[in-house]
């Protein structure tokens, strides 16, 4: 970049008052129309992020159980919800304390626009504190744009989008108040970046979504709150009629490898995204590559996240963080 542009740039940053961006390049240079202020936030945050509680929304099956049992593994005390399933819960409450510690267990409905927000803040309560949050939940459907009405349109948006911003809002409010960090993972999906014919309303969620994750992580991150997406490719779970099916068995033409994931039974809170990266990850929004959404594994996407980590230059707020 010419000096003169790079002096224009630099002077238009100055003028708006720009915070540096967190995620900028490793020179650390401000980006234009990334923050224009800070929140009004306290000096004494602990910034010894030791996460003791969880919650992990959708964890009766599928993705949501496999991050459970990890925080578990981790020696978290874990929240647990699910919507339709409810032995599925329970069953994911057991492999939970058989790793010595506690479950809660709670029905969620995102589409319960403020009510989700409610049962956050009451396992919040069963669990004395919040640390964690992972957004699971979600739903979708294959209908083709011009076949799709209001009511469905509305259903999957509502779902994906507008319930996710309310949990979220609520554990970030929980973390925040209690002014020692936390941890906010989303769950999005690869259609949030690669399009699919007949999600109209799923994409746009997701896209919602990531926007959303983007937004909270400059906004969180004075009060020392992680928040990022982490966006898998097809993986064998009840959401996609493969309830812990072999993928080996599903042909899947359009995946180079040819087959969807699986999700990782078990596994231990350094597998789990934007946890192992601590500080240094923060505002990623991570996808998985076409040849990579189905080697094996769901629990490899923290892998890619703990590499991307280490090139995200640290923010620091000006209460130290």
């Amino acid at each position: 970049m010419p000096a003169r542009w790079r002096n224009e740039r630099l002077n238009t940053c100055q003028r708006l008052q720009v915070r540096r961006n967190p995620l900028a390049s490793r020179r650390g240079r401000p980006t234009v129309g990334v923050m224009i202020s800070t929140p009004d936030v306290p000096n004494d945050i602990d910034t010894r992020f030791e996460p003791r509680r969880a919650i992990v929304s959708a964890s009766d099956s599928g993705v949501g159980r496999a991050a459970a049992a990890a925080l578990a593994t981790a020696g978290m005390d874990v929240g647990i919800t699910w919507h339709q399933d409810e032995q599925g819960a329970s069953d994911t409450a057991d492999e939970v304390r058989s790793h010595g510690v506690r479950a809660v267990v709670a029905r969620l409905d995102t589409t319960d626009i403020p009510g989700c927000g409610d049962v956050i803040d009451r396992l919040s309560d069963e669990l004395g504190g919040l640390d964690v949050f992972v957004n699971n939940a979600g739903t979708g459907r294959s209908i083709l744009l011009l076949d799709l009405d209001y009511d469905e349109w509305n259903h999957i948006v509502t779902a994906d989008l507008s319930g996710a911003f309310v949990c979220i809002q609520r554990a970030a409010r929980r973390m925040a108040a209690a002014r020692t960090g936390g941890r906010i993972i989303a769950v999005s999906s690869v259609h949030e970046h690669q399009p699919r014919v007949g999600s109209s309303a799923y994409d746009a969620a997701k896209h919602g979504l990531g926007g959303l994750v983007k937004t909270a992580a400059l906004e969180l991150a004075p009060y020392g709150i992680t928040v990022n997406t982490v966006a898998p490719g097809e993986i064998a779970t009840p959401m996609t009629g493969q309830t812990d099916d072999d993928p080996h068995a599903t042909a899947r033409p359009g995946i180079p490898i040819g087959r969807p994931g699986r999700r990782s039974r078990g596994g231990s809170r350094d597998r789990l995204p934007g946890l192992s990266c601590g500080e240094l990850c923060h505002g990623q929004h991570r996808r998985r590559r076409r040849r990579d959404a189905a080697d094996g594994s769901a629990g490899r996407l923290a892998s890619h996240l703990e590499r991307l980590a280490v090139r995200v230059a640290r923010f620091r707020s000006p209460g130290g963080l």
